[in-house]
C-alpha cells in the first residue's frame, strides 16, 4: 500500500510538472521578429509598411484597434488632392487612388474626376472600396497585419528600441515606425514631444496663439446662473499671443445617404437632453441666413461624406472634447470616442426635431441616414474618429510657419507639400454679450491660387533627436508646430511621408545604420525610384508672393489705391490678416452680421475727368457675402453694384473690376453690409484710368 501510494504521488508530481511546463510553453508571451515594425495603420502607417516591404524588408503592421486604414477607410472619402501643383503628389498616394479608380472602372462606374487629370481638387470613393484597395496593397507587398495590439510598453537598450510589448505579444525589429495619429510609440520610447499650440514668439509665427476669423455670435453664452452654457468651453480664451494645450476639434467623417434603398436611420442617442443645445437655439434665433451645419460632399453610390464645417459656427466637431485623447489610455480613449458619437447623434436629433431649427434644415437633415452597405461590422457607423492633431515629436528639425511660407527649400526633402495652413476650432468662448469660436485658421493660400504654398518637409522632421532614439521614424506625429501640422495634416502629405519613412527604415535596417546616419543621397535615390517627386515647382510657374509672407505694399501698385485704413468707418468692423495676400497690414470684416449698420466710405479725387476702372481687393471664400452693395458716386452720377466675394479673383490678379465709370473730381465709394448673406470684406480699392 505504501509503495503504491508512493508511486501514485510520484506519477501525480510528474503529471503536474509536465502540465506546468506545458502551461509555460503555451501561455508564454508570443515573440515575433521583423526587419521593420510599423505601429499604427493610419494612411501614413500603411504606406510606410508597403514602402518598406517593397524595399525587401520583412514588415509587420500593428494596429491597436480592429480598424485598418485610419480615416482613409473610415469615412474620409472626399480626398484632398488640392495641392498647389498636383504633379508633385505622386508615389503611393497616387497609386492608391489609381487603383481605386480602376476598381470602379472594372464595375462600369464612372467617377466625376480622373486621377490622370492634374488640375482637379478632389477624388471621391466609398469607404468599403478604400478598405478593399488598402488590404489588397498590403497583402501584395507581403506585409503581415496584426490588429487589436494596444501598446503596453517599449524596451530600449540605450537609444535603441529592442522590443515593443502589447497585451499578449512581444515584437522585435531592427527599425520601428510610429504611424499613429497620436504619437503613441514615440511617447512610450521616451522621445520628446509636445501637444497643443505654441505662442507667437516661440517660432515667430503670426498664425500661432489665438485666432478669431469667425464672426462673433451676438448672443449670451451664459445661463441664468452666470455659468457657461453647454458646448461653450470657456469664458476667457487667454492672451492672444500665448499658446495653450488645446488641439483642433475632432469629429467623425460619416458616410450618409438619402437613397431609401440603402438608407439606415440614424440610431437614437443613448440619452438626449435638449438643454445641451441652448446656445445653438440662441444662434438660430438671431441668424438671418442659417446654413446647413454639416458639410456634405457628394460620393459615388448616391452617398455623401459628412464632415465638420470649418467655416460654420456649430457643426459635427465637439469643441474641446478631444483634449486629452492622445494622453489617455485605451479605456480613456474609448470613453472620448463614445462621447463624440453620442454628441453627433444628439446633435442630429436636435437638428431634425427641435422647433428652434429652421424648417429647411430640419427637412434636409431628416432625409439623411447611414449607409446599409458601409461599416457593416460597426452598425454602419465609422469606427475611426478623425484625429486631426495629436502629440507632435520634438525631433531633429521642427517645421513651422516660416518653413511653409518664407523658407520652403530643404536639402533633405522627403515630400513636397502645399496644402493650405488650415486649422479647425480649438475652443468656444462665451460671455454675457457674445459667443465666438476660437482657433480656426482659415486656409492660408497663395496669391492667385486656390491652394497653399509649396514647401519641403525635411527628413530631419521625422527623425528623433539622436540622443533619444536611433531606430525610430515618425511620419505622422512628426516634428512641427501647431501651425505646421495645420498644413501637413492631410492624406497626400501623410501618405507620402509614410512612404518616405518606410523606405528609410528598410534602408537603415539593411545597412544597420541609425536613422539619423542614413545618407540622404541613398534615401533620395530610392524615394525617386518609388515615384516620389522631391523638387519644388519651378518658381517661374508660381506667383512671386509664394516666396514670402509679406502683405502687398499699396505704394508699389499703379493707379489710385485706397487701403482699408483710409476709409471712414461706421458701425462695427473687425480687423484680420488671416487670409493672404492682402493689401497693407490686413483687412476688415463685419462679423457676418448683415444688419446694415456697418459702412466703409472711401473718398478721393481723380486727376482729371474721364473713364476709370474701379477695382476692389478681397480674399474669396465660400463664407463671404455674395450680394455686397457698393455705391460709386462722382459729380452728378451715382451707380450701385453688387459684389459677390465668394468668386475668386483671376489668377495673377490682385483686384477685381467693379466696372467702368465716368468720374469727375471727387469720388465717394461706399461699402455697406445691408442685407448681406456672409462676411463682408473691406481690403482696398484701386482706380485706374481707361484709354479711350
Amino acid at each position: 500500500m505504501g509503495v503504491l501510494m508512493c508511486r501514485f504521488r510520484g506519477s501525480l508530481f510528474l503529471c503536474l510538472a509536465t502540465l506546468a511546463i506545458s502551461c509555460v510553453q503555451t501561455c508564454a508571451v508570443e515573440v515575433t521578429q521583423a526587419d521593420v515594425i510599423v505601429y499604427g495603420a493610419t494612411p501614413g502607417g500603411f504606406c510606410a509598411a508597403i514602402a518598406a516591404a517593397r524595399e525587401g524588408a520583412s514588415v509587420m503592421l500593428l494596429e491597436p484597434t480592429a480598424h485598418v486604414g485610419g480615416v482613409n477607410t473610415g469615412g474620409l472619402c472626399f480626398s484632398d488632392s488640392n495641392q498647389t501643383v498636383r504633379t508633385t503628389v505622386l508615389g503611393l498616394f497616387e497609386e492608391w487612388h489609381q487603383r481605386v479608380e480602376k476598381d470602379y472602372q472594372r464595375r462600369g462606374v464612372e467617377l466625376p474626376s480622373k486621377v490622370s487629370e492634374k488640375d482637379h481638387k478632389h477624388w471621391t470613393y466609398e469607404p468599403h472600396v478604400a478598405a478593399r484597395i488598402t488590404n489588397e496593397m498590403l497583402a501584395e507587398a507581403g506585409v503581415k497585419v496584426v490588429t487589436n495590439q494596444a501598446l503596453k510598453s517599449v524596451a530600449k537598450d540605450g537609444t535603441h528600441i529592442s522590443r515593443l510589448v502589447t497585451k499578449d505579444r512581444e515584437f522585435h525589429a531592427k527599425m520601428f515606425i510610429d504611424g499613429t495619429y497620436e504619437g503613441d510609440l514615440l511617447a512610450s520610447a521616451g522621445v520628446s514631444w509636445t501637444i497643443g499650440r505654441e505662442g507667437r514668439k516661440a517660432f515667430g509665427e503670426s498664425l500661432a496663439g489665438k485666432q478669431y476669423p469667425k464672426a462673433k455670435m451676438m448672443i449670451s453664452g451664459l445661463g441664468d446662473d452666470g455659468k457657461p452654457l453647454p458646448l461653450v468651453t470657456t469664458t476667457h480664451a487667454g492672451l492672444d499671443d500665448e499658446g495653450d494645450k488645446n488641439v483642433m476639434v475632432y469629429s467623425f467623417r460619416l458616410c450618409v445617404t438619402k437613397d431609401s434603398s440603402n438608407r439606415v436611420p440614424f440610431p437614437k442617442p443613448a440619452k438626449y437632453d435638449g438643454a445641451r443645445f441652448e446656445v445653438v437655439r440662441r444662434y438660430f434665433a438671431q441668424e438671418k441666413r442659417p446654413i446647413l451645419p454639416w458639410d456634405l460632399y457628394p460620393l459615388p453610390g448616391n452617398k455623401f461624406d459628412a464632415n465638420n464645417g470649418i467655416g460654420k459656427q456649430f457643426s459635427m466637431g465637439l469643441v474641446g472634447a478631444c483634449n486629452g485623447w492622445s494622453e489617455a489610455d485605451e479605456a480613456g480613449r474609448a470613453a472620448i470616442w463614445e462621447a463624440h458619437k453620442q454628441y453627433t447623434l444628439e446633435f442630429y436629433h436636435f437638428l431634425t426635431t427641435d422647433a428652434a431649427v429652421p424648417e429647411s434644415i430640419r427637412k434636409e437633415m431628416s432625409a439623411l441616414g447611414l449607409c446599409r452597405d458601409e461599416f457593416e461590422g460597426y452598425d454602419h457607423w465609422s469606427p475611426q474618429l478623425y484625429v486631426r492633431e495629436g502629440r507632435r515629436m520634438i525631433g531633429e528639425y521642427i517645421v513651422s510657419q516660416k518653413d511653409i511660407i518664407d523658407d520652403p527649400h530643404k536639402d533633405d526633402a522627403i515630400v513636397v507639400s502645399s496644402f493650405p495652413i488650415d486649422s479647425h476650432d480649438c475652443q468656444r468662448v462665451g460671455t454675457r454679450d457674445f459667443v465666438v469660436d476660437e482657433g480656426t485658421i482659415m486656409p492660408v493660400r497663395m496669391k492667385g491660387r486656390k491652394h497653399g504654398y509649396p514647401y519641403h518637409i525635411p527628413y530631419r522632421a521625422i527623425t528623433p533627436k539622436a540622443a533619444e532614439c536611433d531606430n525610430l521614424l515618425v511620419p505622422v506625429a512628426l516634428s512641427c508646430t501647431h501651425v505646421g501640422i495645420s498644413s501637413i495634416r492631410v492624406e497626400p502629405t501623410w501618405m507620402i511621408l509614410g512612404q518616405s519613412a518606410g523606405i528609410a527604415a528598410a534602408l537603415s535596417a539593411k545597412q544597420s545604420l541609425a536613422v539619423q546616419k542614413l545618407p540622404y543621397s541613398v534615401l533620395r535615390e530610392r524615394l525617386l525610384a518609388q515615384k516620389q517627386v522631391l523638387d519644388l515647382p519651378v518658381l517661374a510657374e508660381l506667383p512671386p508672393e509664394s516666396q514670402a509672407q509679406v502683405s502687398i505694399d499699396p505704394r508699389g501698385l499703379p493707379g489710385i489705391v485706397l487701403d482699408d485704413d483710409q476709409a471712414e468707418k461706421e458701425g462695427s468692423w473687425s480687423p484680420s490678416s488671416n487670409f493672404k495676400p492682402h493689401i497693407g497690414n490686413g483687412y476688415l470684416h463685419d462679423d457676418r452680421r448683415g444688419d446694415g449698420k456697418s459702412s466703409a466710405v472711401f473718398r478721393t479725387k481723380v486727376p482729371k475727368s474721364g473713364r476709370y476702372d474701379v477695382r476692389i481687393a478681397y480674399s474669396a471664400h465660400e463664407t463671404r457675402a455674395s450680394n455686397i452693395p457698393i455705391v460709386i458716386a462722382s459729380g452728378s452720377q451715382k451707380s450701385e453694384v453688387r459684389l459677390n466675394q465668394t468668386l475668386p479673383i483671376a489668377d495673377e490678379e490682385v483686384f477685381r473690376s467693379l466696372g467702368l465709370f465716368e468720374l469727375v473730381d471727387e469720388v465717394v465709394i461706399t461699402i455697406t453690409n445691408k442685407d448681406t448673406d456672409g462676411f463682408v470684406i473691406v481690403d482696398a480699392l484701386q482706380i485706374m484710368p481707361v484709354a479711350r
